[in-house]
């Protein structure tokens, strides 16, 4: 019998539990059981997440949780991390799947982006086998504030300043993200509580400020300056990416009927050259990353999308002049007798 990590008299914090409490709320009102699962590492943040997922279910029963661990592989400790997530999940009354993935930077990713892929595509598999429809993640304001500011120092543009959303759609699954709002010195405050409480203590990813990987460095470097002269930052940029969003909401509205008029195939894999071309310029590349983001894909950099309008605008109307073949991430944006597709990605073809 596993050792109760849940005590009776034990209620966590509340500003935690609540946006747990309230997402679980909306969801357990269907007319089948909902199935939710909790990402879990094993550090501070997800275990906090999956602490008061379980807190929450006192009040909104309605909900088969589950805990979903990735094991990268990446660290020596990897596999004691995974025992020790499985031993919360467990001490909570939660089934723990566990699934090892392999991390492998290809196509100019780095390790950091590739392990981020591998996560994703493993809870994805993970959710298929349980037959769980959302995921929560335990990014915090913090988070959100460092990915607006890499994405500001990549170029991302007023639209990906948005980072990160509450309620985001990937592989089909719905992932949930209730602390946006939520900075982490409150959640690192109540995994010390907790672990005074019961003796379970998280781990410690060192590659979190390791300055090799992006925001390892944004946190070991940028973030102390900040932090000394602007130390409202993080909640600055956060409620930036809450403006962004509204803006990207407002223009994935026009792309979208932009896109309705395009005469997309039934799969919306491909959709008429013409059509495109009677847009004018800006709706042209909004309607492209609206495009890409039905499939699951980012959006070019700015110097890719302004290569692809390029070249899409300089094809014969039929296709028939040149061979546009675009490789995006792991697939083939290429056009065929005046149509713009979008193909997955075989071994041998050759792109540009």
């Amino acid at each position: 019998m596993p050792v109760s990590l849940l005590p009776a008299d034990y209620a966590g914090d509340t500003a935690l539990r609540s946006p747990i409490g309230a997402m679980f709320s909306s969801l357990s009102g269907g007319p089948r059981q909902a199935r939710v699962a909790v990402a879990l590492s094993g550090g501070a943040d997800s275990a906090m997440l999956a602490v008061h997922a379980a807190l929450a279910l006192r009040e909104v029963p309605g909900v088969a949780l589950h805990c979903f661990h990735i094991h990268h592989g990446l660290q020596q400790t990897a596999d004691d991390w995974c025992a020790h997530a499985h031993r919360l999940a467990w001490g909570l009354g939660l089934p723990c799947h566990s699934l090892r993935v392999q991390v492998q930077a290809r196509s100019g990713k780095g390790e950091e982006a590739a392990a981020r892929e591998a996560r994703y595509q493993g809870l994805a598999r993970l959710a298929r086998q349980q037959g769980v429809s959302h995921i929560l993640l335990a990014h915090h304001l913090n988070d959100q504030a460092e990915t607006v500011l890499m994405r500001l120092l990549r170029g991302a543009g007023p639209t990906g300043l948005a980072a990160m959303a509450a309620n985001s759609e990937r592989d089909g699954l719905n992932y949930l993200r209730p602390w946006l709002d939520i900075e982490r010195s409150r959640i690192l405050a109540a995994a010390d509580d907790y672990a005074a409480r019961t003796g379970w203590a998280p781990v410690q990813d060192p590659t979190n400020i390791d300055d090799a990987y992006t925001r390892g460095a944004v946190r070991r470097r940028l973030a102390p300056v900040l932090d000394e002269r602007w130390p409202a930052w993080r909640t600055i940029l956060a409620r930036h990416a809450h403006q962004a969003r509204e803006l990207d909401d407002l223009l994935s509205d026009v792309a979208a009927e932009d896109f309705a008029r395009l005469d997309a195939g039934t799969e919306k894999t491909d959709f008429s050259l013409a059509a495109w071309r009677a847009l004018s310029a800006p709706r042209r590349v909004m309607v492209l990353r609206y495009w890409l983001r039905l499939h699951g894909l980012r959006a070019p950099t700015a110097a890719r999308m302004r290569e692809l309008c390029r070249q899409l605008d300089g094809v014969h109307a039929l296709g028939h002049d040149r061979n546009l073949r675009l490789r995006h991430e792991q697939h083939l944006i290429c056009c065929v007798r005046g149509r713009v597709k979008l193909l997955p990605l075989n071994d041998n073809q050759e792109t540009l």
